[in-house]
């Protein structure tokens, strides 16, 4: 008995001793600065160190290295996401805490669960996403902690990881990464293996990132979280460019230090300070040939900071720079978009740095500064920002109608419609005979599946049910409160497909094939996809914008009097339209369709889509015919000039969010020689 003891004894001590050992070398890795071990997750209410030991047999199953061709309509079960009124996703955690070792009892991780990941987790849980219930989860995210690579066994942890209940392959499952590979390859995304599963990570490549699938993360900065700066009103600074990382490659140091050499106390160069102790204290210094600057208060001091990639491509820096609302000088792939907080320059590019930089208007550069200032508090303070972020950019992306509109692009493909083809909503007020002529017309375009007339005219009834022509799809009249012109984009509870067709009551012109032509916006569900394009241009002697509509080849709006586009787009305009925009419309029935143009542009990014030809309907006779429907509207404001509009706009959005393209579809290309029972379009173009 007394053997036993002894034997229990020393091997507890001796799994105590190679326990200790290994948080010790993990407390000494690179974090940013360093990452702490943690026992108070409040999800469980147990200690870390009460959790259940689980083996990982030698012959447990390891998940697929990580499919890089994944994408949310692919790799992710949307269906999981069940319909709710509050369109919002719903998260569970796995809350059994458990230590899972090998198959002599070393722990798969030298630091268990991190203080950041403790931190991450808790906001989870008291985030409007959580749920306990797994019946209603839609995502799932493990307690293991994968934020730190360095502290990972890769294979055990991903047997781990293929252990959870829900594994599925990953599917569904979201894994948080900030600091991904190790030496000396640093790959930019986790090396370990993780199936179809999400990842959040701080260190992608455009090799790596599943465009619209992964999402980048910032690297969390302790450095930044745990010092007070206040912020810093926009105002001289006493240097122009500051660089504050250590351990940068020699070539970049060289060049920086050949721009200090050329613009002297314009550009403060800081390096690591060699005469200081290593510990918490010199992490927050810096130095310059002896002098001993405070880290990272001393970046307040300058309008721009550089960001310069390490090792490895997420940076903890840009956190710090952010903070300091100093505009972060990212040097880096021409290919990488800038926020409007940031400069980003080739990297090729670093010796005219200087120049570029004192290009930037003055005024300008303060509102990049109050931005940057802005990101940091919003995106970057602390892991609970940084986490529900996360799941806010996810939620938007399988809810997408209501979708948050500062930073991200809306994907229109993943939620699937109640029902197919398209609803055709049109605008009238009291054109009967035209409006039953253009019913007709619709009602003939195979992928119709709904018409909703909206009524405007509050002083008479529509025609009685009898008169209405007979169509095959369900017709229903929706009678409004106030004539507006916004009336078209209201989100109706009758519009059950994602396809919406916009026309108005006089539209007689376009044929059935063009309709369903135009419905193979399909293809591009993120644009306006209308038949007749507006141009912007830049008037350099009036020094604003005009509204152009001539025919050219560059088209940069859409008229909605006929367009196709995504439902989604009804709530964004009812709803979450900038300033006073929807208002002003009302106000001066004019220009909802410039408005919404704005909207979609502003949103996505992309510039609209010609369905069919602009040629398959004269353009001077569509535009005679919207000046005839306008003269007969009773309001008095309707010749407010277009070019006005697009320049209010403009100021209500802050920039000018229209793209131009160039376009060119000539009907002539629909009529080739062959037989018509051959072409998908046969009635296009016979105008």
């Amino acid at each position: 008995m007394c053997m036993k003891t002894k034997h229990r004894i020393y091997y507890i001590t001796l799994f105590s001793v190679v326990l200790l050992g290994l948080i010790a070398t993990g407390m000494f890795q690179f974090w940013p600065h360093s990452i702490e071990s943690t026992a108070d997750w409040s999800l469980d209410r147990h200690s870390v160190h009460d959790a259940s030991l689980v083996g990982l047999p030698v012959s447990n199953p390891i998940p697929e290295r990580g499919d890089l061709s994944c994408r949310m309509h692919t790799c992710f079960d949307v269906y999981r996401c069940s319909y709710n009124p509050k369109n919002r996703i719903k998260v569970l955690i796995y809350l059994s805490l458990q230590r899972f070792v090998d198959e002599v009892g070393v722990p798969i991780s030298s630091t268990g669960l991190s203080r950041e990941y403790n931190d991450l987790l808790s906001a989870i849980s008291d985030s409007e996403f959580y749920t306990h219930d797994i019946t209603r989860a839609c995502l799932f995210v493990p307690s293991i902690d994968v934020l730190n690579q360095n502290s990972l066994r890769i294979r055990k942890t991903a047997q781990a990881l293929a252990m959870l209940p829900r594994w599925d392959k990953g599917m569904n499952h979201l894994l948080f990464n900030m600091l991904p590979g190790g030496p000396p390859d640093y790959n930019t995304a986790l090396d370990v293996p993780r199936d179809r599963a999400l990842l959040a990570g701080g260190g992608f490549s455009t090799w790596t990132y599943r465009q619209g699938y992964d999402v980048s993360i910032p690297v969390y900065s302790p450095l930044s979280a745990g010092v007070e700066l206040p912020e810093r009103q926009p105002g001289p600074r006493r240097y122009f460019i500051l660089s504050s990382q250590t351990a940068i490659h020699r070539e970049y140091r060289a060049e920086l230090e050949r721009l200090k050499e050329e613009n002297e106390e314009a550009l403060l160069l800081l390096d690591k300070c060699s005469n200081l102790s290593q510990g918490a204290a010199s992490a927050r210094k810096r130095c310059y040939k002896g002098q001993v600057f405070n880290y990272p208060r001393i970046l307040q001091e300058s309008p721009f900071c550089v960001v310069l990639r390490g090792a490895r491509l997420g940076q903890a820096t840009l956190s710090d720079v952010l903070q300091a609302g100093c505009v972060p000088v990212i040097l880096a792939d021409p290919s990488c978009p800038s926020l409007r907080a940031s400069v980003v320059i080739p990297e090729e590019k670093l010796p005219e740095m200087y120049t570029i930089l004192k290009s930037i208007p003055h005024r300008q550069v303060e509102e990049m500064q109050r931005q940057a200032r802005w990101f940091w508090d919003a995106y970057f303070s602390s892991m609970k920002a940084i986490s529900i972020t996360t799941l806010q950019i996810i939620n938007d992306r399988i809810y997408p109608c209501a979708a948050r509109t500062e930073l991200y692009s809306m994907p229109l493909y993943l939620i699937p419609p109640r029902s197919p083809g398209f609803t055709a909503v049109v605008l009238t007020y009291d054109r009967i005979e035209s409006l039953f002529r253009v019913i007709t017309e619709i009602s003939k375009v195979p992928s119709l599946a709904k018409l909703l007339v909206v009524w405007n005219n509050l002083n008479k009834s529509p025609p009685d049910d009898s008169l209405w022509p007979k169509i095959a799809v369900p017709l229903k009249v929706v009678r409004t409160k106030e004539n507006k012109l916004s009336n078209r984009f209201f989100p109706y509870d009758e519009i059950e497909t994602e396809a919406v067709l916009a026309i108005d009551d006089d539209i007689i012109m376009l044929t059935s094939d063009e309709l369903q032509f135009g419905y193979e916006w399909r293809e591009l569900p993120d644009r306006l996809v209308g038949y007749l394009g507006r141009l912007h241009l830049w008037d350099h002697k009036m020094g604003k914008w005009k509204y152009e509509s001539e025919w050219t080849n560059e088209v940069s709006m859409v008229l909605t009097g006929a367009a196709f586009y995504h439902k989604c787009f009804n709530y964004l305009d009812t709803y979450k339209m900038p300033g006073d925009i929807k208002n002003w419309v009302d106000a001066h029935m004019n220009s909802e369709d410039i408005a919404m143009n704005f909207l979609v542009a502003n949103i996505t990014g992309h510039c609209p889509g010609i369905g069919s030809s602009g040629h398959t309907i004269s353009e001077r006779v569509f535009f005679l015919l919207w000046l005839i429907a306008s003269m007969l509207t009773p309001v008095t404001s309707v010749h407010f000039p277009r070019s006005e509009c697009i320049n209010k706009f403009a100021s209500v959005f802050g920039t000018m969010p229209l793209k131009v393209v160039e376009h060119r579809a000539d009907p002539v290309l629909y009529k080739d020689d062959f037989p018509e029972k051959l072409k998908s379009f046969p009635n296009i173009g016979s105008l």
